[in-house]
């Protein structure tokens, strides 16, 4: 048990046998009353998001997350087929676990899956990804004044606003926090 004067957000919390994502933390002490916390909290097994306040000093389980290293291996269907590389182990996640994560995935990537209870409950990506560009429009000269981006697809499907420099076949870095571009490889 922890207090929720202690929990914070990207702690994993059960409350009433669910287990929970803390998003958003905060702690309230009105000018009459008791002191609260308001927090935002995300199902981990639905992936819908809730408002929950508890009281300032009420004590909530804390979940504890397994977090392993998984290599990406192939898509099987809908699936996601990923290899444990320490034991060689390989599991099935489903398309409501990778989310829109698949588009930042390539094949032998290592990323780290939390697990609850042996269950995956969610994937961790790097911070940063290089995926090859598949299709680009041709830059034309002189084009600079109506924009300095254009769209590009990469190899994973993700679509992205580049500078009008970069071309087909190269390898860019692309952020998975915010889905852009940084830089080419």
């Amino acid at each position: 048990m922890v207090s929720t004067n202690d929990i914070r957000p990207g702690q994993s919390i059960l409350v009433d046998n669910t287990l929970y994502l803390i998003l958003e933390y905060q702690h309230v002490k009105p000018g009459k009353g008791r002191a609260f916390v308001k927090t935002k909290l995300k199902n981990l097994s639905s992936g819908g998001v809730v408002d929950k306040t508890f009281r300032a000093d009420e004590d909530v389980e804390q979940a504890y997350i397994d977090k392993q290293t998984f290599q990406f291996l192939y898509q099987d269907g809908d699936n996601y087929v990923f290899m444990n590389t320490e034991t060689y182990v390989q599991i099935s996640l489903t398309p409501s676990i990778v989310e829109n994560k698949y588009l930042f995935l390539t094949s032998n990537q290592e990323v780290t899956i939390q697990m609850y209870n042996e269950t995956p409950i969610d994937i961790v990506l790097p911070a940063t990804v290089n995926l090859k560009v598949t299709k680009a429009e041709p830059a034309v000269k002189g084009d600079t004044v109506s924009s300095s981006t254009k769209s590009i697809t990469c190899e994973t499907g993700l679509v992205l606003n580049v500078p009008m420099f970069i071309e087909e076949d190269e390898t860019i870095k692309v952020d998975t926090k915010n889905s852009t571009y940084m830089t080419r490889t």
